[in-house]
């Protein structure tokens, strides 16, 4: 049972997405200052609202959208937190944790500004990418790789912990 870990994570990635966002659009004023910030060599900071999932699939301006997207999210992140409560996988947890905190976060925004806040682009070589995300995509990400990664390697034991050498 790895609920209250999983729970942690998911409030910690909640916590940082939201966070994050708050600086972009209240602190560096991104959308009414300017409308591009050069980070690095590969990544922008760009203000866009994605009314509807991955890369602006089934946007619509329906009235109903971003709460019927919202209630999902929140299913999804149920079903999340009861998986981690009878996981006793760490990877398994931290990847519902993950994954539920991001989902939370898209949510919120939904629920708030009637799309999902993404500010990072990344484009390389002079190749410019039209798609932008947030760190609460991150943790879904994440949160599926290690989820992916458990049942890759389920029925493994685990490693034996190294003996303690005496001095």
């Amino acid at each position: 049972m790895r609920i209250f870990p999983a729970i942690g994570v998911a409030a910690l990635v909640f916590a940082i997405d939201q966070f994050s966002k708050w600086v972009v659009m209240e602190v560096l004023l991104l959308g009414r200052r300017s409308e591009f910030l050069e980070v690095g060599p590969f990544i922008n900071l760009v203000l866009a609202y994605n009314r509807g999932v991955n890369f602006g699939l089934f946007s619509s301006s329906a009235a109903w959208q971003p709460f019927a997207l919202a209630a999902f999210a929140g299913v999804v992140s149920l079903f999340l937190f009861i998986w981690a409560a009878r996981t006793d996988d760490w990877r398994t947890s931290l990847g519902c944790g993950l994954a539920a905190g991001g989902a939370l976060g898209n949510a919120l925004d939904r629920l708030i500004n009637g799309a999902v806040v993404d500010f990072i682009n990344m484009d390389c070589c002079g190749i410019g990418n039209p798609y932008a995300f947030n760190l609460a995509d991150v943790g879904v990400f994440a949160g599926a790789a290690f989820i992916i990664w458990s049942t890759w390697t389920e029925g493994e034991p685990d490693p034996p912990p190294e003996a303690a050498s005496d001095p």
